[in-house]
């Protein structure tokens, strides 16, 4: 992440190729690990493309990965449903969680700084 960071940083500079030096002068002057090996892959994938269009394909790609928004979303269609062929809907079995209660003693090993 912090290659692509640093790339980023180059490009919104108004550098709209750089070069491995450029993003190994970013990384270092940050004190950050300069992995070259990062770097030139980096480099070779976005090669001849333009930044903008880089983001905008990768927010294509999140866009199609699942947030956890889904249970919600078949609870509120199964609440809602009711109509002539809908049947009962398989629910979860809820697992309850067990809270351990602590003593007021256990807490302050049986004496108070205020008795």
């Amino acid at each position: 992440m912090k290659v692509i960071a640093a790339y980023l940083l180059a490009v919104l500079g108004g550098n709209t190729q750089p070069s491995a030096d450029d993003i190994k002068c970013i990384l270092e002057s940050v004190g950050a690990e300069v992995d070259d090996g990062r770097i030139d892959f980096l480099l070779s994938e976005a090669k001849g493309k333009d930044v903008t269009e880089l983001i905008a394909a990768g927010r294509e790609k999140f866009a199609s990965v699942p947030s956890g928004g889904g249970v919600a979303a078949v609870s509120v269609a199964v609440a809602g449903g009711g109509g002539a062929g809908a049947g009962p809907a398989a629910e979860e079995p809820q697992k309850e969680e067990k809270v351990e209660e602590k003593e007021e003693s256990d807490d302050d090993m049986g004496f108070s700084l205020f008795d």
